[in-house]
């Protein structure tokens, strides 16, 4: 009798693990890190709203005049690296952020001052892989359901010259991440040619 009751508690368990792994890998993020095709294109990165949230920016523009349209952009970043950073105040090989930007408005269901998000406009994406870029950081634009991207041509375009001179930490402007920023401060890793308040 002994021996049956515990044969049945064995298979319980086993049972109940069996179901954990299956729900485990059902709901799992994208990998870790960038995935790309033969040929080079970033993967669209899946399930990237389940990583590390950052910011959010409204309107932001980096030119005196304002752009035409008012969007917000979300800023997400990979656990891994996010845990790297917590840690040492610079980013890991294979970081991968996420920016996605929505459309703004003010009116709808009960809402009467301020702005919200609402329609999805798209997304880039700033990756650092030294080994696949030779300037160690590129950047992807995913403006509908393409399923990848190729970097930004040529490899030191506009958004890779903006992010070399102005970004608080290698590339990153951490200066608008504000729990970023004070880790960063705290490890001493904002580039000394940078700014943070004028």
């Amino acid at each position: 009798m002994q021996r049956i009751s515990f044969v049945l508690i064995l298979t319980l368990l086993a049972g109940i693990f069996a179901l954990h792994v299956g729900r485990t890998q059902a709901s799992a993020p994208s990998p870790a890190g960038p995935q790309f095709t033969s040929d080079g294109k970033l993967v669209r990165p899946e399930g990237y709203r389940r990583w590390v949230y950052l910011s959010s920016g409204y309107g932001m523009s980096y030119s005196p005049k304002p752009d035409s349209m008012q969007m917000f952009t979300n800023v997400f970043v990979n656990p891994t690296s996010y845990d790297y950073f917590v840690v040492h105040g610079t980013w890991p090989d294979k970081t991968i952020f996420i920016l996605e930007e929505y459309g703004s408005t003010s009116h709808g269901s009960i809402n009467k001052n301020g702005s919200y998000q609402n329609e999805f406009m798209g997304f880039e994406a700033e990756v650092k892989d030294e080994a696949r870029f030779p300037d160690k950081w590129a950047y992807f634009g995913f403006e509908g359901a393409e399923k990848s991207a190729s970097a930004g041509a040529p490899s030191k375009n506009v958004c890779w010259n903006c992010h070399e001179q102005n970004a608080a930490v290698e590339h990153s402007f951490v200066q608008f991440y504000p729990e970023l920023l004070k880790i960063a401060k705290e490890k001493g890793t904002i580039k000394p040619t940078v700014h943070l308040e004028k």
